[in-house]
């Protein structure tokens, strides 16, 4: 993947030509300026400072989430050498964070055998909830490509191993949350939804909402939902699969 010489978010947002690579960018890193671990084509002021531009620490915007779960891992950690886990994880993180880059997302969280990624912010897309999707196949495109490798070598029952997707798409509360320990984030029902979604997935299998499939129906064509009985949710939520 080719990373982006100016950030992304800065011009987008400000019109702003933060350097993020090269001899301009010298200067700048010298201020705490640099790209950003959650995404390498923005940089630190889109990751933590952006509310400074905006005069508040939490902000209301259009956004779709994305959780994948790597299956089996839990298993595998009880049966094989921790080494051998810890690169089959950094595998997976690497994937989802290419997938996630390529189609403008942030990485905002690695938890334990999963991720979080949130589309459309600081770089704005009026199809995010597509870019969510397509950057979800990548995932498993991707990760199929060594699984294989994987199963043999980790001795992981084939149904039991792969990558689980939920997304879903709505109003979130984005910004920084906490006093001691800052945390930029987004939260709220759609964050919620999207989890929970995952969590139903099999291996292999990317789920999306209603709403991620009213706003990417070119990409899911053809795809029929089915209710789930979602934690935490009193309703059934109709997921399609992606």
């Amino acid at each position: 993947m080719q990373y982006s010489a100016l950030c992304k978010g800065c011009w987008q947002q400000m019109h702003m030509p933060i350097p993020l690579r090269g001899g301009f960018s010298l200067p700048f890193r010298v201020v705490g300026i640099r790209p950003s671990k959650m995404n390498p084509n923005i940089c630190t002021i889109c990751e933590m400072m952006f509310t400074r531009m905006m005069k508040a620490r939490t902000v209301t915007i259009d956004a779709t989430i994305l959780f994948a779960d790597l299956r089996g891992y839990t298993k595998l950690s009880q049966s094989v050498p921790a080494a051998e886990v810890a690169t089959l994880l950094d595998d997976f993180y690497d994937r989802c964070a290419a997938a996630i880059w390529e189609h403008d997302g942030l990485l905002n969280k690695t938890i334990g055998d999963a991720v979080m990624a949130i589309f459309n912010f600081p770089m704005a897309h009026g199809d995010h909830p597509r870019q969510a999707v397509l950057a979800a196949r990548e995932m498993q495109r991707s990760f199929a490509a060594q699984r294989t490798r994987f199963v043999g070598a980790l001795g992981a029952e084939g149904d039991e191993f792969g990558i689980g997707v939920g997304i879903h798409t709505g109003e979130v509360s984005f910004g920084e949350f906490g006093h001691s320990h800052r945390d930029l984030t987004a939260i709220g029902t759609v964050v919620n939804v999207a989890a929970r979604a995952q969590s139903v997935a099999r291996p292999g299998q990317i789920v999306v909402t209603q709403a991620v499939h009213d706003q990417a129906q070119a990409e899911l064509q053809g795809s029929t939902a089915r209710d789930y009985t979602l934690k935490g949710f009193d309703q059934p939520v109709a997921l399609y699969t992606a």
